[in-house]
């Protein structure tokens, strides 16, 4: 395998190579400190407020895609052959105002600026997707977004009058597209990168063969997609993560195929790129989908990412296991299929082996029974949540059949509950059936108390979920409403 011994990408309008980087080094700090380019702001360097908001260009099969990223938790290293745009690079060659950024000032949407550039970066982003963007999109645009001065009514009046100032065409991004698409073409060379700063390294496989390759070279490398939570842990626990396999620029990792039993995913497939086959074929979890964190981590985090790291409070596991979901797990040349509620075995641990990957996931279709996901948490769009489940229920002439429900936050492992779903089957499908199951629910977890919730609150709220779900199959939302 060819190597290369630097990371090759553009920085607003210049090309940038570097071979002094390490696993750790991040994005925000590469702009704020090497470049001078100070308009991205560090505010809470885990991902959550957007003060660190830029674009990020990539090429995919459906062309050049910008997303917004969040700087601060985005390393220096996985940017390889892509175009990072930041708020200085906006209004183009004569320095003016972009038209997003004249909104802002028209509609009063900036008080103290801190935020401002993020918010920018996410409504210009916006814009070029939705040239006249719906309020929900301005919204589902800001979730990343913290603002604490304005308020979000002038900033969302501004998102919605953008085009009196201009139009996306007109913007430099479109009218240098296709120079911006050779370029980045053109460093695609297929080689392995490789660079170091110190004994700090980071590894870019080529493909996905030579990143099975390289995880047997190093089985106890610490492989990162989208750094949305890895990112965490350099910056709030300055953990050491090298040699670091970076795996978000592998295509054949991206893959989503839809067949008549089920839909397989890559696990580098991005909760963003996921998301119109989830609500295609997953009705259910097309508003679920929406509360996983905001725009920015959903532009980088992957739905391999969320399930290799075998957190607790992940969201997906619950909702995934509860549709009988399994994974693909690899190490060199040698593929096993494991059911997914069997990957995790304890807190913090999970049945993959040293060297060993998750290189897909595979969701059984469903066309049947009753079906829901819920996440709680203190904001609507956190990236965790206090509680997650997936219930999936069949009925056949009015008896429960078969009950599968999961639940994330009440364990050290995301986990079925087994007491509940035994005291289900067999069992007229009815409103009291459900909530005497859900007594049970103490005799397959007991919560911890945290940060985040209560040991009791946590029990509570799972239950209650119960009564919300016969509610809701049944249409009674508004007796829901009024509880």
């Amino acid at each position: 395998m060819q190597h290369r011994s630097e990371i090759r990408f553009l920085l607003n309008g210049r090309n940038i190579a570097l071979s002094d980087v390490g696993a750790d080094d991040t994005l925000l700090d590469f702009l704020r400190i090497d470049q001078r380019l100070t308009g991205s702001k560090e505010g809470c360097a885990e991902g959550d407020c957007g003060a660190c908001t830029v674009l990020v260009g990539r090429l995919t099969d459906g062309g050049l895609v910008y997303e917004t990223v969040n700087a601060c938790i985005r390393f220096l290293a996985s940017l390889d052959g892509c175009h990072v745009v930041t708020i200085e690079y906006l209004g183009g060659p004569n320095g003016r105002l972009s038209p997003v950024q004249q909104a802002m000032v028209e509609h009063h949407g900036s008080q103290c600026g801190f935020c401002t550039p993020g918010i920018v970066m996410s409504l210009y982003a916006l814009w070029m997707q939705h040239e006249h963007p719906t309020v929900k999109q301005v919204e589902t645009a800001l979730q990343g977004n913290l603002c604490r001065c304005t308020g979000y009514a002038p900033i969302i009046r501004a998102a919605q009058e953008v085009t009196n100032y201009g139009t996306p065409s007109a913007e430099h991004l479109a009218t240098e597209r296709d120079g911006v698409v050779a370029a980045l073409k053109s460093l695609r060379d297929g080689k392995r990168v490789e660079v170091a700063k110190g004994d700090s390294r980071a590894i870019l496989p080529a493909d996905v063969d030579d990143l099975a390759a390289v995880l047997e070279a190093e089985p106890e490398a610490t492989i990162i997609a989208g750094s949305t939570d890895v990112g965490l842990w350099v910056t709030k626990f300055l953990k050491r993560i090298s040699p670091a396999v970076f795996i978000g620029q592998l295509d054949g990792l991206k893959a989503i195929d839809v067949t008549e039993d089920a839909v397989t995913m890559g696990a580098g497939v991005t909760y963003t790129e996921a998301q119109d086959v989830i609500a295609e074929h997953y009705p259910h979890l097309s508003d679920y989908w929406d509360r996983i964190a905001g725009w920015q981590v959903r532009n980088m985090g992957t739905v391999g990412g969320n399930i290799a790291n075998g957190s607790p409070i992940g969201d997906t596991p619950p909702v995934l296991i509860a549709l009988g979901a399994s994974i693909t797990l690899r190490k060199g040349a040698t593929r096993r299929v494991l059911p997914l509620e069997e990957f995790f075995i304890a807190y913090g641990k999970q049945d993959r082996a040293a060297g060993e990957f998750v290189e897909s996931i595979t969701i059984p279709r469903v066309s049947t029974g009753h079906h829901a996901a819920y996440k709680i948490s203190k904001r609507r769009d956190e990236d965790i949540s206090s509680v997650a489940v997936g219930m999936n229920v069949q009925v056949e002439n009015g008896m429960i059949a078969s009950a599968v429900l999961a639940f994330g936050g009440m364990a050290a492992t995301p986990k079925r509950a087994a007491a509940v779903e035994a005291a289900l089957v067999g069992q007229p499908w009815s409103e009291a059936t459900l909530v005497a199951a859900a007594a049970k629910l103490p005799e397959d977890f007991q919560p911890l108390t945290d940060m985040r919730a209560t040991s009791d609150y946590r029990m509570k709220v799972a239950q209650n979920l119960f009564r919300r779900f016969w509610h809701e199959t049944n249409g009674d939302t508004a007796r829901l409403a009024s509880a």
